[in-house]
């Protein structure tokens, strides 16, 4: 069903409810293959609940429907010279779809960010509001078209990441920031997995104010590995900054720079994956960023290909190995592994999520069971 109202929206659930059917949320499609298959589910399609409801270039704040596609939202924006905030990550290209099919609402209920989530935050930190449908099939509103709000309960952190488990989103307050005018990035070549997570960790704590860092190894990188520190701004404050940056590269070999169109390239192949592409399963593994290297030392040996981004705080990993053993060198260094490329028979065989901790996972029922009592929104997919 494809509704192109909110009253269509609480219909569809209303409906829902009474017939005991379950609903997959669906946006424009480009995560559809993230998680078990659900035949039985009922797919409930908010691509036509689109378009920009109130857009304030002046208060840096965007009201949008949620499926108003990305790459609109992106273009409007960079119009008058910005962006959205959170650096939304595109799941298209890495699961065989095209760039710019994500919407905005999927970006967000998703909570996925790209090389820029280090310094500017994540979908979470950038939602102000939203209006929503419950599984209760209740119109409900949260948080306000304001940066500054501390009335209520902070219902948008919660909707960031919910990935369509606990209510339809109908509307959402975004805060966008300026667009830097100026991008480089300076790197350093040859350093193992653990020299470079202590480079980026020196890098993120300096005065340079980097806005993303990311590793590549020598396997994806022509024989050579590759530390990225990239710096944004004006271009008086950017090129003192790359000063800086490159005296602290200076101690690990000569800084290679990275401007103009070979930063641009850089960052776009992180951010669709390139060095990954592929059928091989792919799995996002969150660890703190000194845990990066014992993941990569675990699985590198039996097949694996991986980078490093947010300085080691995400690990993109392709393995057709046993799912344990990812999730075991997940757990052991203190983080958690997402399955996002698979076969559809591992999807359904293999949790596409970490499995929580009990008392995380009897906290997270509860949360459920209060937006959707009677398990709408349950399809199984997670």
């Amino acid at each position: 069903m494809r509704p192109t109202t909110e009253q269509e929206v609480r219909d569809a659930i209303a409906d829902a409810i009474r017939s005991g059917a379950t609903l997959d949320i669906k946006g424009g499609g480009s995560k559809a293959a993230i998680g078990a298959p659900r035949p039985e589910a009922t797919v409930l399609d908010l691509s036509a609940i689109a378009g920009v409801v109130d857009y304030d270039p002046a208060e840096l704040v965007l009201t949008v429907r949620p499926g108003t596609p990305l790459a609109e939202v992106e273009a409007l924006v960079a119009e008058r010279g910005q962006r959205v905030a959170f650096d939304p990550f595109d799941h298209g290209p890495i699961l065989g779809g095209t760039a710019g099919a994500a919407t905005i609402g999927g970006v967000v209920a998703a909570g996925v960010s790209g090389s820029l989530r280090l310094s500017g935050g994540g979908a979470r930190d950038h939602l102000l509001g939203l209006r929503a449908v419950s599984g209760r099939g209740e119109v409900f509103v949260a948080g306000a078209k304001v940066v500054k709000n501390v009335t209520g309960y902070d219902l948008p952190k919660l909707a960031a990441g919910s990935r369509g488990r606990l209510f339809a989103i109908t509307e959402m307050t975004l805060k966008v920031l300026p667009r830097a005018p100026i991008a480089a990035t300076r790197a350093v070549a040859g350093l193992d997995p653990a020299a470079a997570v202590r480079l980026m960790a020196a890098a993120m704590g300096s005065q340079a104010e980097v806005g993303a860092a990311a590793y590549l190894p020598a396997a994806l990188n022509h024989g050579q590995s590759l530390t990225l520190l990239r710096l944004l701004g004006f271009g008086p404050s950017v090129a003192a900054r790359c000063r800086m940056i490159e005296t602290l590269l200076g101690a690990h070999g000569a800084a290679v720079a990275l401007d103009g169109d070979e930063d641009t390239a850089c960052w776009a192949a992180l951010r669709t994956l390139a060095p990954l592409a592929g059928d091989t399963c792919l799995w996002r593994v969150n660890v703190p960023p000194s845990g990066a290297p014992s993941v990569v030392t675990a699985l590198e040996p039996l097949g694996s290909r991986w980078l490093f981004d947010w300085a080691g705080g995400l690990v993109w990993i392709a393995f057709d190995g046993d799912a344990a053993l990812v999730r075991n060198a997940a757990t052991a260094a203190g983080g958690h592994a997402m399955l996002i490329r698979a076969p559809e028979a591992l999807r359904a065989a293999v949790p596409a999520l970490h499995p929580p901790a009990p008392g995380v996972a009897a906290l997270e029922e509860r949360v459920r069971r209060a937006f959707d009592p009677a398990g709408v929104f349950e399809t199984g997919r997670f």
